[in-house]
């Protein structure tokens, strides 16, 4: 029982590593000058990776649960106590969660910067600066004063 534990231990952890690869390439593309391009495609990838994350941790959950072992985390670390190939299994997996928790907090927060320049670009092409001294380009084609 416990070698289909570490099989899908196994298989998380490789498809963790894919993820935060996606994750990597998902930041250059955050980067580049026209993100449109690739960033559909990367998010239907991360959707599909997380989707057979979830999938993967239903059966690990269910692998411990007929072992007699809780599910989760404090499971897999009862689980491993005495099998060193799933200890090994499980602290990569850990590792590959922070580095892409790491990845993911630094695409969230250059998808933030973007949202804000371009949230202050639409104010400005609105008419929003707060300053009356800069003119736009009303519908009439004249520089009116905001």
């Amino acid at each position: 029982m416990k070698d289909a534990l570490l099989g899908t231990v196994t298989e998380e952890y490789a498809t963790l590593e894919a993820f935060a690869s996606l994750l990597v390439y998902e930041e250059k593309a955050l980067a580049a000058a026209s993100p449109l391009d690739t960033l559909p495609t990367i998010l239907e990838k991360k959707t599909e990776l997380t989707d057979k994350l979830a999938s993967l941790e239903k059966a690990r959950d269910a692998q411990l649960s007929a072992i007699g072992l809780p599910s989760g985390a404090k499971g897999l670390e009862l689980a491993s106590a005495d099998d060193t190939r799933l200890a090994q299994q499980w602290q990569r997996v850990q590792e590959v969660v922070d580095r892409a928790r790491r990845a993911n907090l630094t695409n969230g927060l250059m998808i933030r910067v973007r949202m804000n320049y371009n949230e202050k670009a639409l104010a400005i092409l609105r008419g929003a600066t707060g300053n009356n001294s800069v003119g736009v380009y009303g519908p009439d084609g004249r520089v009116a004063a905001v």
